[in-house]
C-alpha cells in the first residue's frame, strides 16, 4: 500500500481505537471526538507527506537531543498538611551559584550554557536581591515546564520550583489516595508548605501558570497575612479567578455541551483503567502530538523540539491524575481573594488564543486588580511560557525591578 493511503487507514485505525477505549469505559466517544477532531485533521495531512517510521525516528531524536526540562537545582522535600511529600529544587543566587545545560534562552532558538549575554542583559549585571521567587507549574506539566525562565534566571536570583501532588517528583496525594476529593484550596495549602520549606524568611515573588496561579489565589484566600508581610510582586499566567465551566476550548456549542456533559464521567472511568488507557496514549501517539499542539500553542511555528518537549511533559501525568484533578477546576472559584494582592505589583499575562484559559479570564483578573500590568501576547497558546519565552521571561525581569526584588541600578 503507498503511503498516503497507509496514512489515510491509520487515521481512522486511531480514531476506532480511541473510540473503542472509550466505549469500554461505558460512554459514548462521540462527544470527545469533536474535541479531537482539529487534531485529527491535522494529523491525517502530516500523514499524507511524511511516513509512519520518519515521524518515530523524529520523536526518539528529539527526545534525544532538546535540552529542555535538562535543569536541576538543591532537591527538597515538603510535606503537605495530609502527610503528601512535595518535591522541589532550589536555584540560588550569587557567583557560587553554577548553571547546569540549560539550552536555549531566546523564543526557541538553540543551543547555549546558563552565562551567555542573554542572561547578563537582564538586569545590565546588577547584584541580584535577597529575593527568592516561587514558581508554581500548571495542570498536567511540571516544574520543567517553567525551563526558559529557569534558565534566564539562573545564578541571577533565588528560585524554587516545585511539582505539584501527584506531579513529576512529587508524591501520589495521600488524601486522594483515601478517596478525599481534590479542591484547589489545597493546592494552596501545599504552596504554603513548600514556602515553609524552600523559602521560610525574607521577601517573596509568586509566579503562577494556569493551575498554578490558582493555587497562589488559594494561598492568598486561607493566608492573606503572608500575602501583605513577605510577597514582593506577583505574576500570573495564562490563569483563571472561576468560571471555568464557561470555557468553550474553541468548540462549537453542540460539541462543547456534549463534552461537559460525559467528560467528568468519561474521566472517571478512564482512571479506572489506567493500564488500557496507557496503551492507548501509545497507539495513537500522533492523534494526542496533534492535540497537545492545538491546545498548548497559538502559532504555526513552533520549534519542533518545544511541540514535543510539551507532549513529553503532559504525557507523563497519569490519566488517573488528569481524573483526579479535572472536577477542582468547574469549582474553582477564588475572585474574592485577588484583593489580597493589591497592595504589590501583580503581572497578569496570557496568550491571545489560549483555549484553555482564554484571555478574557486573564482580563478579568485585571479588572479585580486595576494597578496590575496586563499583557495580552499575539500569537500565543496556552504555554506561552514555552512558545513566546523571552516576552515572558523579559516582563517577569521587569516585574522583579519593578517590585524592588533586584536593584533598579547596578553598582
Amino acid at each position: 500500500m503507498s503511503e498516503t493511503g497507509a496514512g489515510v487507514g491509520d487515521v481512522a485505525a486511531t480514531a476506532a481505537v480511541a473510540a473503542a477505549g472509550w466505549r469500554r469505559a461505558g460512554f459514548a466517544g462521540a462527544a470527545i471526538g469533536v474535541l479531537a477532531a482539529g487534531a485529527a485533521a491535522g494529523v491525517a495531512v502530516e500523514r499524507l507527506t511524511v511516513g509512519r517510521g520518519m515521524r518515530k525516528k523524529a520523536r526518539l531524536a528529539l527526545d534525544a537531543s532538546g535540552p529542555y526540562g535538562s535543569l536541576r537545582g538543591r532537591p527538597g522535600r515538603a510535606v503537605a498538611d495530609d502527610g503528601t511529600e512535595l518535591y522541589y529544587e532550589v536555584d540560588e543566587a550569587g557567583p557560587d551559584a553554577a548553571p547546569g545545560p540549560v539550552g536555549a534562552e531566546g523564543d526557541g532558538a538553540g543551543g547555549g550554557g546558563g552565562t551567555g549575554p542573554r542572561r547578563r542583559r537582564l538586569f545590565g549585571g546588577k547584584a541580584p536581591g535577597p529575593v527568592t521567587v516561587v514558581f508554581s507549574h500548571g495542570y498536567c506539566l511540571n516544574q520543567d515546564s517553567w525551563h526558559f525562565q529557569r534558565a534566564a534566571l539562573r545564578g541571577l536570583v533565588r528560585t524554587v520550583h516545585w511539582d505539584q501532588r501527584s506531579h513529576g517528583r512529587s508524591e501520589r496525594g495521600r488524601a486522594q489516595a483515601d478517596g478525599v476529593p481534590l479542591g484547589i484550596d489545597q493546592l494552596g495549602r501545599d504552596l504554603k508548605a513548600v514556602i515553609d520549606a524552600a523559602a521560610p524568611e525574607g521577601p517573596l515573588v509568586l509566579v503562577g501558570h494556569s493551575m498554578g496561579g490558582m493555587t497562589m489565589m488559594a494561598l492568598a484566600d486561607r493566608h492573606p497575612e503572608l500575602i501583605r508581610d513577605r510577597v514582593a510582586a506577583v505574576a500570573f499566567v495564562g490563569t483563571s479567578s472561576g468560571k471555568l465551566g464557561e470555557v468553550n476550548f474553541g468548540l462549537p456549542v453542540m460539541g462543547v455541551n456534549a463534552v461537559r456533559r460525559v467528560l467528568p464521567g468519561v474521566l472517571r472511568a478512564l482512571g479506572s483503567q489506567t493500564e488500557l488507557v496507557e496503551r492507548g496514549r501509545r497507539a495513537t501517539a500522533d492523534l494526542f502530538a496533534g492535540l497537545v499542539k492545538r491546545y498548548s500553542f497559538g502559532s504555526r511555528d513552533v520549534d519542533p523540539a518545544v511541540s514535543r518537549f510539551a507532549e513529553r511533559l503532559i504525557e507523563s501525568t497519569p490519566i488517573d491524575v488528569v481524573a483526579e484533578f479535572y472536577p477542582a477546576f468547574t469549582e474553582h472559584d477564588k475572585s474574592g481573594a485577588l484583593p489580597a494582592f493589591r497592595d504589590v505589583p501583580v503581572l497578569i499575562l496570557a496568550g491571545d488564543r489560549d483555549l484553555v484559559t482564554p484571555s478574557s479570564h486573564s482580563e478579568a483578573i485585571a479588572d479585580r486588580l486595576p494597578d496590575a500590568e496586563l499583557v495580552i501576547v499575539p500569537d500565543a497558546g496556552h504555554l506561552v511560557m514555552l512558545e513566546h519565552p523571552q516576552t515572558v521571561t523579559d516582563r517577569l525581569a521587569d516585574l522583579l525591578v519593578r517590585s524592588g526584588a533586584v536593584p533598579a541600578e547596578g553598582p
